[in-house]
């Protein structure tokens, strides 16, 4: 073969295996495995990015200068909702996490996350409480200040660990802020529980508290229940969230601290634990496949907190007997995707008005900035640890899922549990 020949067929080959190695280690770089976080490492990443905000401002006394003054298109009273937010957004926040907050050990870097947080939270509550801070914050601006000061009580209630950490002299600024809230009548509805939680606070801390205000809670609710493990909010029923956003968990909770101070309400008591299996079977259906689930009713720019009672079910352990933990912890990751993914969620880093991003006109009279932070209520189950069977247990499909990838599925039934 002529020598120039074969050095050009020498020097072909050459890049050609130049070429096809190039090739391939593209491929390899393409194929690199993407990390996918746990469902744990998921969750925390978003509760983190939720409260973040909120808790560092307010730790350095600056919530004020940071929070966006933000209120319904269709709004009420514009600077009274202003005034209020701030107390909003602090009980909101602290209720949702502190079951997390009152877990001990995990990994060394979820570890450090709730220590900085638990800072924070001692830190900020201080802060809410010393008239002498930019962020005090009053306890008697109206009405709805006993609906954000439940909220408070209700995550000591859920985290001894925070009220203890508290110095005495917050605690004492506390108890006396909220007594404050009972100048305020409540609205005829979900709000008597508001009154009784604040109650079952004093109650639990040992404090002067009103049997008066927890036994008309209990009784007015037992009334208003309709069957099926659903109550009335007030006189008339309407097919929203609130038994999830508010009846059911403040029950729980009411029923577990009234429950050590008497046995007067044990009948009572064992009703309300059966319809709250009910209503977890219910919303755990209520869950689509993609983590959809109806948007109907008002409040509903709560987004996740539509689970609110399913997730307090999981927390404290009592989720019947029929869903299985790892099952309702693919619901609830598939609704905090779902509820999260916009990429309006967030505007400079607060949670938007909407349930799928920004969506303004969603949003009833008495939203403010503060009011879509009700939605940390579906990170409670964060309080399990790790080696929980809700954590540890592998993915299970939920109930859609099953039914609607052509599973055979047991039926369901109404129960009316009077």
């Amino acid at each position: 073969m002529n020598s120039n020949l074969l050095r050009l067929t020498l020097i072909f080959v050459l890049l050609l295996n130049l070429n096809l190695q190039t090739r391939a280690q593209k491929k390899k770089i393409q194929k690199k495995p993407v990390t996918v976080l746990s469902d744990r490492s998921f969750w925390l990443a978003e509760m983190d990015k939720m409260c973040r905000p909120v808790l560092s401002a307010l730790a350095h006394d600056s919530l004020r200068i940071a929070m966006p003054q933000v209120t319904s298109i269709r709004v009420d009273n514009k600077e009274q909702r202003i005034q209020v937010q701030y107390l909003e957004v602090l009980g909101r926040v602290l209720s949702g996490i502190a079951p997390w907050l009152q877990l001990e050990g995990g990994a060394a870097d979820e570890v450090a996350l709730r220590n900085q947080y638990r800072r924070w939270a001692l830190e900020g509550i201080a802060n809410a409480l010393d008239s002498t801070k930019k962020d005090y914050m009053r306890f008697d601006l109206g009405g709805q200040q006993l609906v954000d000061a439940s909220f408070l009580a209700a995550a000591f209630v859920r985290a001894p660990w925070l009220w203890e950490n508290l110095r005495a002299v917050d605690q004492q600024r506390m108890v006396t802020a909220l007594r404050s809230t009972r100048r305020y009548k409540p609205v005829f509805s979900n709000w008597l529980l508001f009154s009784a939680m604040t109650e079952a606070f004093f109650s639990k801390y040992g404090y002067e508290w009103d049997p008066m205000r927890v036994d008309y809670a209990l009784q007015q609710l037992e009334q208003w229940y309709v069957g099926d493990g659903m109550y009335m909010d007030g006189t008339s029923y309407a097919f929203d969230y609130y038994n999830s956003y508010v009846i059911h968990p403040y029950l729980t909770a009411i029923a577990d601290v009234i429950g050590q101070k008497t046995n007067a309400y044990n009948n009572m008591f064992g009703k309300i634990r059966k319809r709250n299996e009910r209503y977890a079977v219910i919303q755990e259906r209520l869950i689509n496949g993609d983590g959809t689930f109806p948007a109907t009713g008002r409040s509903i720019i709560y987004r996740g907190a539509a689970f609110h009672h399913l997730a307090n079910m999981a927390v404290t352990g009592k989720l019947p007997q029929e869903l299985k933990p790892a099952q309702v912890r693919g619901a609830l990751t598939a609704v905090i995707r779902k509820t999260l993914e916009s990429p309006t969620t967030y505007a400079n880093g607060w949670l938007t008005l909407g349930l799928y991003g920004s969506q303004p006109d969603l949003a009833d009279v008495y939203n403010n900035q503060g009011s879509p932070y009700l939605a940390t209520s579906i990170f409670l189950p964060l309080g399990l640890p790790k080696t929980d069977p809700f954590w540890a247990d592998a993915a299970e499909k939920w109930s859609s899922q099953k039914i609607w990838s052509g599973e055979d599925f047991h039926n369901d039934h109404g129960a009316s549990l009077k």
